[in-house]
């Protein structure tokens, strides 16, 4: 007999050797609105199928948290994948990102014709009648040259390419019916957990739309997102042009010696784009009602910091003079910060800045007057003044930067012709293989555990433990704002993982066993061990990556 810990009851019962975590979840009496998709295992998220043969302390969760998420996504995309092969059979399904509440996905047909919304319409009766059958999910643990072999056989040459490079000695594959699919995280026990979801034709194909995790018995609110959509495709493009698809084709360029090549080339991009912007910003800036304030935003370590410093550079090389400031300057007094529910302080919340002081110092500037400008304290937790004085003089653009900056409420009075809206974000748009797409949110959350740690900010726990609520407020504060941009800028690119690895690898390994982050930093571990690790040395001194990795020229 062996001892099981249930975190959900708090409560220890003991189950025979080789207990699975569906069988101890029958025996656990606990409120469960929603239904249990998964759960931890000391802290490791596993699939209701595991099996116990020690002691071990368990947690069973429903969508609202993200591993359960997960857990639940991954299996939507099988019995996608499953639902188009029966329909469809020829055509390959790619899984690419996700936006508008789901995933969009791509369908290519052999014949090269955009899918219909019939064809859609038939697919998706086929992934209810699965559903409606209770279809099992079956894991399988083989060696690496086995499930080679086997994906081979099938054509899925991404994922041979990914289990190839993964360097992992066995591999866990899946199927469900006659279909084999592979998938980097667990899957629910069989088809009947799959419930709330829908399939719509969006744009050129499909968007798997998904549970609300705030309330998992509905879907999440579907929001067009057509410039989003748009920075997704125009990265893709590039990706394809390169030949560099997923992380297979990513690692094998890598082994060629060719990694160099391709952090030159993304760099490339990414400022031949801050110069058409900068270039736009002075055609706007020279019209009859010139554009003379320039407002950038976007959500935690996005990267809006650099993007500030470049894109001054190449405003004073089109003849402009730049001058920037950040929202942060204008935080009330922590005193007067809003609180959340528990009664810490709110520093997310819109009314964390006195956007009335700061209408009126930008009126002015904008009047001719010359204006304090204050800096705040963060030690003190005090809005002061220390001679910092600002005045719009002749070419001059003021940049304002914030995570509140595209925010209707913060200029009212300004007119929208004088403002230009940037949107800053990390669309990942290459992907582990082609039904394992990567959330942009890790790109982020990579970037901002380094930083942290780097710095001596927080420590990686502190960070991922702050991360939930980081992602709630960008929710509710940044993200509703990114449409309303007048460009999107993407601050990632396809190499930025394989670099990221070498940084994060030892200081997620930091992470304690004990404590309930080390879920999140296996999960992270796990992920960015399918990349071949990249040194930074390549990285130039005024990349994005930069800010976060060290050797900025910059001075942040």
């Amino acid at each position: 007999m062996l001892q099981i810990y249930c975190k959900n009851t708090k409560t220890t019962r003991n189950f025979p050797e080789g207990t699975s975590l569906l069988e101890a979840l029958s025996v656990f009496d606990f409120e469960r609105p929603y239904t249990i998709v998964s759960g931890k295992v000391n802290n490791v998220s596993q699939g209701l199928k595991f099996r116990l043969y020690q002691n071990r302390d368990i947690e069973f969760l429903d969508v609202r948290e993200s591993s359960g998420m997960r857990v639940y996504c991954r299996s939507l995309f099988f019995l996608l994948s499953k639902a188009c092969a029966d329909v469809m059979p020829g055509t390959r399904l790619y899984v690419e990102h996700q936006i508008s509440g789901g995933y969009y996905c791509n369908l290519r047909k052999p014949d090269g014709s955009e899918v219909t919304p019939e064809q859609v319409a038939l697919i998706k009766e086929r992934m209810r009648q699965i559903v409606d059958k209770d279809m099992l999910f079956h894991r399988f643990e083989v060696q690496t040259e086995e499930a080679i072999r086997i994906f081979k056989d099938r054509g899925y040459d991404d994922k041979v390419k990914l289990i190839s490079t993964s360097g992992q000695v066995y591999v866990d594959y899946y199927t469900l019916g006659d279909t084999a699919d592979y998938y980097y995280g667990r899957l629910v026990p069989s088809a009947s957990y799959l419930q709330v979801w829908d399939l719509m034709k969006y744009h050129s194909g499909i968007l798997l739309r998904i549970p609300d995790h705030h309330d998992p018995h509905e879907l999440a609110p579907f929001i067009d997102q057509p410039k989003t959509f748009a920075m997704f495709a125009e990265n893709l493009k590039w990706n394809i042009i390169m030949g560099l698809s997923n992380v297979g084709d990513v690692n094998n360029a890598c082994r060629k010696g060719s990694a160099s090549e391709l952090i030159q080339i993304a760099e490339a991009l990414q400022e031949k784009k801050v110069v058409q912007i900068a270039e736009e910003i002075d055609r706007r800036y020279r019209c009859d009602n010139p554009c003379r304030i320039v407002l950038i935003t976007g959500p935690s370590s996005s990267g809006k910091t650099t993007f500030c410093k470049r894109l001054s550079v190449q405003l004073k090389a089109c003849g402009l003079r730049p001058v920037s400031f950040s929202t942060d300057d204008y935080f009330v007094n922590r005193v007067d910060t809003p609180l959340l529910p528990d009664g810490s302080y709110d520093f997310d919340n819109f009314d964390t800045v006195d956007h009335a002081l700061l209408q009126k110092d930008v009126m002015r500037l904008l009047a001719g007057e010359e204006v304090d400008v204050p800096e705040y304290n963060f030690v003190t937790g005090m809005r002061e003044y220390n001679g910092k004085k600002l005045k719009i003089r002749k070419g001059t653009v003021l940049l304002i930067e914030g995570i509140h900056a595209l925010n209707s409420g913060l200029l009212p009075e300004v007119p929208k012709e004088s403002q230009f809206k940037i949107f800053i974000n990390t669309l990942t748009s290459a992907s582990l293989d082609n039904h394992n797409a990567i959330p942009t949110s890790d790109n982020r959350l990579l970037r901002r555990i380094i930083r942290d740690y780097n710095k001596g900010a927080f420590t990686p726990l502190q960070t991922i433990s702050q991360w939930p609520n980081v992602c709630e407020a960008e929710e509710k504060w940044i993200l509703p704002y990114q449409e309303d941009a007048d460009v999107m800028f993407n601050s990632a690119y396809l190499l930025e993982f394989a670099v990221l690895r070498n940084h994060a690898v030892p200081i997620l390994s930091s992470i304690p066993k004990n404590c309930p982050e080390y879920s999140e930093a296996h999960r992270l571990l796990k992920f960015i061990n399918y990349f071949v690790p990249v040194s930074d040395k390549e990285i130039p001194p005024t990349s994005f990556l930069r800010e976060f990795v060290g050797g900025s020229s910059f001075k942040y």
